[in-house]
């Protein structure tokens, strides 16, 4: 499906953006990626790198120009430890690049369009969510701005939906939590900062929460195959949880990075006080299964072991 054809990555220098290139560049896609404020961790041969502001019109029917294909992975990281104010303006923003990046790809007949989405639109819930009760109310508090907006981008991909019917499919994913190298470590994302703790060798490794917190992880390289996969078999709208299907804990995650990095006799201590997200986010991937054939294949250990692989080989350069 996409042996020569002109492929637009927009974020591409971001966490997912990189990941997914190094899976389209096996397909013999001809690709093109955006970047903004922050450049590539790595350069990539054999990818046209175009700065441009997502904000701004003139710069998204730039990018647009000729593509078949268009992957939206541009959005701002949204940690816990980011305040309101920043979590109100870059929502914002995000629903700004959708809305003129929809738009411009249309005006430039693309065939297909796909925009990450995230669970975080699902309410707090003891068992696995189908895709069906995404637009569920109540919205768990802390993720009521970001929830929020991600649902109002899955209305505006579904009026689009129904605006290019047999021009440009719309493709919506709602990945779990995602993690793997290219990641800024500097955010306050549970994973890469547990990883950067652990690497630095704080004494104690202080984990924000109780510990308890259960969440559904994707590693980075299993997403982008997951996203290349939608793309090829989606054909109307339909959004589609990618994840694990498994539960795993904040505690579980901390102990097997200590482990995996060899960090003998490392004291874990719990931070209640600290800001922490859902408690349990747990999705059902049987759409993934039936519709894609997709289900993740990296363990949390080989997983978590390439990522810090990656943080220390790019800490010493």
């Amino acid at each position: 499906m996409f042996d020569g054809s002109k492929v637009l990555v927009t974020g591409g220098a971001g966490f997912i953006g990189t990941n997914l290139i190094k899976r389209l560049l096996e397909t013999g896609a001809v690709i093109k990626a955006t970047f903004h404020q922050q450049e590539p961790t790595e350069f990539i041969d054999r990818v046209n790198y175009i700065k441009a502001d997502l904000t701004r019109e003139r710069d998204c029917r730039m990018v647009s120009e000729g593509v078949d294909y268009v992957f939206m992975c541009s959005s701002y990281a949204l940690g816990a430890g980011k305040t309101e104010e920043e979590k109100l303006r870059h929502t914002n923003d995000d629903l700004t690049m959708t809305s003129l990046m929809l738009e411009s790809s249309w005006q430039a007949r693309a065939k297909k369009f796909l925009w990450i989405s995230s669970c975080v639109i699902y309410p707090l819930s003891d068992s696995p969510l189908k895709e069906e009760r995404g637009h569920d109310d109540p919205l768990f508090d802390k993720y009521f701005l970001i929830g929020s907006a991600k649902r109002r981008g899955e209305k505006l991909c579904q009026e689009y939906a129904e605006k290019t019917e047999g021009q440009m499919t719309i493709v919506v994913v709602r990945p779990t939590s995602a993690y793997g190298p290219h990641e800024n470590m500097a955010t306050s994302h549970v994973i890469p900062a547990l990883i950067r703790k652990v690497i630095e060798r704080n004494d104690p490794v202080e984990v924000w929460g109780d510990g308890t917190a259960i969440k559904d992880l994707i590693y980075a390289d299993d997403l982008a195959r997951g996203m290349i996969l939608a793309m090829e078999k989606v054909n109307r709208f339909m959004p589609i949880n990618l994840g694990s299907g498994e539960q795993t804990s904040i505690r579980r995650i901390v102990e097997t990075i200590i482990r995996v990095d060899g960090y003998s006799n490392a004291r874990i201590v719990f931070d209640p006080s600290k800001p922490t997200m859902i408690p349990k986010m747990l999705v059902d991937v049987t759409r993934a299964k039936e519709v894609l054939g997709f289900q993740t294949t990296t363990s949390l250990e080989d997983g978590l072991r390439k990522t810090i692989e990656w943080y220390r080989q790019k800490r010493d350069k």
